[in-house]
């Protein structure tokens, strides 16, 4: 059964600015519990307000989906990506397909290279998670030692790299060539993990994560 929320979100996808009002009639709830709901959702970057005026008097808020809140839902994009990447496998080897991904990600990189450049290491490192986020992964990173572990608490391709695993080299080579320090991965979402993590080994290269 969808939770009020999820119900919320569904209306928007099909009936965008829509009213307080025309969500309580559509989840059934009173209109207090919707602009609850709704200011949550807002708090999460999933909705958007604006005012719309309807003849005489104030302008009314109505709302729809935000950016993000349009990609909670899946879209056909998934089967027209996993048939691009289909057709790239019978014509490329694993070497020139996993070497195609790895350039996307150092050109993303090297955009933000002057950036970078100075920056300290948790700066930077605040910079990935803010790029990594845009994109849809939710990603937060800790200290523990003499490492720095990055975690990826969502994945945006996870519908794609389920059939082509390869596309998970990208973040991998991203974070270590904006770093410049070579990332090794802990767990990963494909082996069962909760979430893919990277280790940044920064005093002593040579010691893992314990």
């Amino acid at each position: 059964m969808k939770s009020t929320r999820e119900k919320i979100l569904l209306f928007l996808l099909k009936n965008p600015k829509s009213t307080i009002n025309d969500l309580a009639d559509a989840v059934t709830i009173n209109t207090i519990s919707v602009r609850h709901h709704l200011n949550n959702l807002q708090a999460d970057s999933l909705i958007l307000a604006e005012e719309e005026r309807h003849g005489v008097g104030r302008p009314r808020l109505v709302y729809s989906l935000s950016e993000e809140g349009l990609e909670r839902f899946p879209t056909r994009y998934y089967r027209l990506t996993n048939r691009i990447l289909d057709r790239f496998k019978d014509t490329l080897s694993p070497e020139l397909l996993n070497d195609i991904f790895s350039e996307i990600a150092k050109d993303i990189a090297s955009s933000h290279r002057q950036t970078l450049k100075n920056l300290p290491i948790e700066e930077k490192l605040n910079f990935i998670q803010n790029l990594l986020d845009e994109e849809g992964f939710n990603v937060e990173w800790e200290k523990k030692n003499n490492h720095y572990v990055i975690h990826e608490i969502s994945c945006p391709y996870f519908q794609v790299v389920q059939t082509h695993p390869e596309v998970c080299n990208m973040d991998q080579t991203l974070i270590s060539e904006m770093l410049d320090i070579p990332a090794n991965k802990l767990t990963c979402i494909l082996h069962g993990d909760q979430r893919c993590s990277f280790v940044i080994p920064v005093e002593d290269r040579s010691e893992l994560l314990s």
